[in-house]
């Protein structure tokens, strides 16, 4: 498999550290809010990475932080009159929510920053023990012109940095691009014992800690938006190599933004669509279909349009997969094909940097091809055809929902439960409607409540 490093700005052949085992550590959420779609694009990009991995025969070791002490997280709690694990709390299940929705595998470990204090300040000792980092009334500082190379994953120059800050931004810095790494408590906020006081940790460190912790001293892939290669992920290098003499990442990979109207999508900026609200409008399936329609490096333009284009095609996949199940189920005619064209096609746009674009153009040339040939091919191609399809959508996540459409269904029951969970809802017994809900999941069953009553579907078809 070749790699896009941004470190390189090259493609590369993935080498890992061990023969067959990979470590992937893919920055997760601040959790202060729900996710919008432009924060799950590279969940769901690197969560296809997993999959083709493990196809190719890894033992994969997937790590996703949480950063659960924030200055947003604590001005939240403090709206809300409540305790700031409270918040972190509720939206990490919420974003559980949103990554099983998208059909995300779980990763191997899940560690919040607020579990990791003791392992934090003991780098931040070593640091200042090395005389990379200072402290200054309970506050320590990395000393970022100390860093090697700093600025080898941004390209950008420390000069340049130190020219261009305005003047007097922290008094208390010696270089503007110096950077915290542990914060002097203020009243009325979180904190814990430290040898420099009272604070909490600066949000690089967190997860230089966390990847050492759970994947060791140097990591295969580091991944995350592009957003995070300038601060985040140059502080994270320069930190961790500073007190460990050695490479820190040997591959780092980045996803492009999702754009509105030409800029970022952010939460700052107010113009994002929340996952949890497109998904009850469009479904899970297709968000994750459209995410991956674009190669993961380029920027993805956002409109309800597009998502809609990608239902339509969706849609398209889906209709074949139930032509072909029913094709089984009658007379078929007598030829041939050899399908193996399409997973190879298929395997080697992954292989490519991870080209999810031109994998879907090989599924879509699968269906274009089923149902051309739908009416004249043997029982046994069509067969073929269907795992092919089958495999393709699994490695991409995908699920083909098909309505209840399976032959040997009988929806009976499964209609009998939803007339009732309505009938809860229209009495306000959200008790007896959740546990509907969950009566159905447990069959299998996915419902959605949309404008036009509630529709259902198997969870996979």
């Amino acid at each position: 498999m070749k790699l896009f490093n941004t470190l390189t700005r090259a493609k590369e052949d993935f080498i890992p550290l061990e023969h067959n085992k990979a470590g992937i550590y893919v920055c997760g959420p601040t959790v202060y809010n729900f996710i919008h779609i432009g924060n799950a694009r590279p969940f769901v990009v690197f969560d296809v990475l997993r999959r083709f991995l493990e196809y190719s025969g890894y033992d994969v070791n997937y790590v996703t932080n949480f950063t659960d002490i924030d200055d947003k997280i604590i001005t939240k709690a403090n709206e809300q009159g409540v305790d700031f694990l409270d918040v972190s709390d509720k939206y990490i299940a919420e974003f559980f929510t949103d990554m099983d929705g998208l059909n995300i595998r779980r990763a191997t470990h899940y560690p919040r920053a607020t579990e990791e204090i003791p392992g934090i300040i003991d780098l931040v000792q070593r640091l200042i023990t090395r005389d990379f980092a200072y402290e200054v009334d309970g506050t320590v500082y990395f000393c970022a012109p100390k860093a090697r190379d700093y600025g080898k994953l941004s390209k950008k120059n420390i000069g340049d940095l130190e020219a261009g800050a305005r003047v007097a931004v922290n008094s208390d810095k010696r270089h503007p691009s110096d950077f915290v790494l542990w914060k002097a408590a203020k009243p009325g906020e979180p904190n814990w014992d430290s040898p420099w006081g009272p604070g909490r940790p600066g949000w690089h460190i967190e997860c230089s800690v966390m990847a050492r912790k759970y994947i060791g001293q140097t990591i295969d892939i580091h991944a995350g938006g592009e957003d995070l290669i300038f601060p985040h992920h140059e502080n994270e290098i320069a930190q961790s190599e500073a007190e460990m003499d050695g490479s820190y990442v040997n591959y780092w990979m980045h996803n492009g933004m999702l754009l509105m109207d030409n800029q970022k999508m952010s939460k700052s900026l107010g113009n994002f669509w929340l996952v949890r609200d497109l998904a009850a409008k469009f479904g899970y399936d297709v968000l994750r279909f459209y995410l991956l329609s674009v190669h993961y490096r380029s920027p993805l333009n956002f409109s309800e349009e597009l998502i809609q284009a990608a239902a339509n095609g969706l849609e398209r996949i889906v209709n074949c997969k139930v032509a072909l199940t029913e094709g089984l189920q009658r007379p078929q005619g007598s030829e041939t094909h050899d399908t193996s064209n399409f997973r190879r096609d298929f395997l080697a746009a992954l292989a490519d940097d991870l080209n999810t674009a031109n994998a879907i153009a090989s599924l879509f040339n699968l269906v274009r091809f089923a149902n051309f040939n739908m009416a004249t091919t043997s029982k046994q191609s069509l067969q073929d055809l269907l795992g092919e399809m089958s495999f393709m959508c699994g490695l991409l996540g995908i699920t083909l929902e098909t309505n209840g459409s399976d032959a040997n269904a009988d929806t009976t029951e499964i209609e009998k439960l939803v007339e009732e969970r309505n009938a809860a809802k229209a009495a306000k017994d959200w008790i007896a409607a959740d546990k509907i809900r969950d009566t159905l999941a447990d069959m299998g069953i996915v419902i959605k409540d949309t404008r036009e009553g509630t529709k259902w579907h198997y969870a996979r078809g």
